[in-house]
């Protein structure tokens, strides 16, 4: 499945990431807007910011779709992650309000 099946909202955070294009990124986000990885939480485009820098964007991160699944107000998408951070399979779950992400929780 691709990008047809996104909101743009989700297709944009994706593009941004991709292509390594953090103030894409963290302009896609709320004002308290959250990154939950793996179970931590990172709120507003500071923490935001520096969690991308240390782990995402700045690890060159790719994420190459698999799958994408609707539940309710969340989009699932599965992605190969690959760059020069983790590298494997996970799940994003992103919860959207208006035309900005206002959480992507990041799991297996």
């Amino acid at each position: 499945m691709g990008g047809d099946d996104l909101a743009p909202p989700v297709q944009g955070m994706l593009d941004a990431a991709n292509g390594g294009d953090l103030p894409r990124f963290l302009a896609g986000f709320t004002e308290d807007g959250v990154v939950d990885d793996w179970g931590r939480e990172f709120r507003g485009s500071e923490q935001i910011k520096a969690w991308s820098d240390a782990e995402f964007i700045g690890k060159r991160v790719s994420l190459a779709i698999e799958d994408v699944e609707h539940h309710g107000a969340e989009t699932v998408v599965t992605a190969q992650v690959g760059g020069e951070g983790f590298n494997g399979p996970s799940h994003f779950t992103f919860e959207v309000a208006g035309d900005k992400i206002s959480r992507m929780t990041i799991r297996a």
